[in-house]
């Protein structure tokens, strides 16, 4: 007998069929995780009863259950295009959209800075993502079959007879799906889990850290072990024996690599020192009505999305430009790219956010501008697109 160590166990995660109906897992559904978080606790009531003493007599089984969750990640390498990366369930879930995959295609030519004519119709749509050169962008206009318009041009222009490669492309929608995460440990004999039914309420993307990461939280369900299992948990008559472990083929990406895009008319900034990117479902869970002790489904609030980023204050045109639009309010958009080459990039596209009027910060020998909590805005469901390539 010994103690279990904590960076010995692996993690895996899918989509639901149903609420609460754990998923169907391989090897392909596991993740490069840092940290899960969990916690589970009965609703508190207080019993008022007189019961001739002042010792408390204890609550009656029965009483509704809360699960949370916290998931820390790193970004990975999309080693698989012929399917959606192994994070993709977390940001459909947490999004709404089904993935939007992408063989890549054949450029037949370019016309000005941003627009990409193709050999054979693109089947793009607006928001969708496009990666040439070790650089993904974003689709703003469909022209025709075979036409789009990009959000910003590529560095390297694409050359006639150049391929673009796959992508798969995540956007908002207004119902969201649940995920089971699966949490396996070695050795086999310690306590292994299953979350089912967790509704991603909160997503957080961090910009310029030693690696890029994903932070996923949120409610769900329940939680089983198998220290507890009982058959029928979940929708299993058995616990899910974990898929045969492979040795680790994914690679992590360098924080500090890739570019952002900002503006009414999006130039490319070197001065970003930081960055985080919020989205909110403001979720709330079917879980008060009467007869029910677990939630029974998932009911998403207002989205909120949101950027907060600080950079160094130039003397140029594009960096008095969002000073400006913060003070006018007027929109711009937000375009970042993790990572710099092809099967390790993951690209977030705003196409409207009102920047706030900065705050200047000189303790450093540099000045920074630190614009804080800037709200995306859209019209149905578009105020933020997501991208691997």
């Amino acid at each position: 007998m010994s103690y279990i160590l904590s960076n010995d166990n692996r993690f895996y995660v899918a989509l639901e069929q149903s609420y609460g109906a754990a998923a169907t897992i391989s090897a392909s559904n596991r993740i490069p995780a840092v940290k899960l978080t969990t916690k589970q606790q009965t609703q508190k009531v207080r019993r008022t009863d007189k019961t001739g003493s002042r010792t408390f007599a204890g609550n009656p089984s029965g009483l509704r259950i809360q699960t949370s969750f916290g998931l820390r990640t790193y970004m990975a390498n999309w080693a698989d295009s012929s399917s959606q990366p192994p994070h993709g369930p977390l940001f459909q879930a947490c999004l709404g959209g089904s993935p939007a995959l992408s063989a890549g295609g054949t450029v037949a030519s370019t016309s000005g800075s941003s627009t990409v004519v193709f050999a054979a119709p693109h089947g793009l749509s607006p928001g969708g993502a496009v990666t040439s050169g070790g650089e993904i962008r974003f689709v703003t206009v469909v022209v025709n079959a075979n036409t789009i318009q990009l959000n910003a041009p590529f560095s390297v222009t694409p050359n006639a007879n150049a391929q673009t490669g796959p992508t798969s492309m995540y956007q908002t929608a207004e119902n969201l799906s649940s995920l089971t995460l699966f949490d396996y440990w070695s050795p086999s004999t310690s306590v292994q889990r299953v979350l089912a039914g967790m509704a991603v309420d909160t997503l957080s993307i961090k910009v310029n850290g030693d690696f890029h990461e994903f932070d996923f939280s949120g409610q769900a369900q329940d939680l089983v072990d198998t220290a507890s299992f009982q058959s029928g948990e979940f929708g299993l008559s058995t616990y899910p024996v974990e898929p045969s472990v492979a040795p680790i083929n994914y690679s992590i990406i360098p924080g500090n690599l890739g570019q952002v895009w900002l503006g009414s008319s999006p130039t490319r900034f070197l001065t970003l020192t930081n960055a985080t990117v919020t989205l909110a479902n403001n979720v709330e869970l079917r879980a008060s009505e009467f007869g029910a002790i677990l939630p029974s489904t998932i009911a998403p609030g207002q989205r909120t999305v949101s950027i907060s980023f600080s950079l160094y204050q130039m003397d140029n045109t594009a960096t008095a430009a969002l000073y400006q639009a913060a003070r006018q309010r007027s929109p711009i958009s937000v375009m970042m790219q993790l990572g710099q080459q092809q099967g390790e990039l993951f690209g977030i596209y705003m196409q409207s956010v009102v920047p706030e009027v900065p705050a200047f910060d000189d303790s450093d020998n540099r000045q920074q501008w630190q614009f804080q909590s800037c709200r995306a805005q859209g019209s149905v469901n578009d105020e933020i697109y997501v991208a691997f390539g």
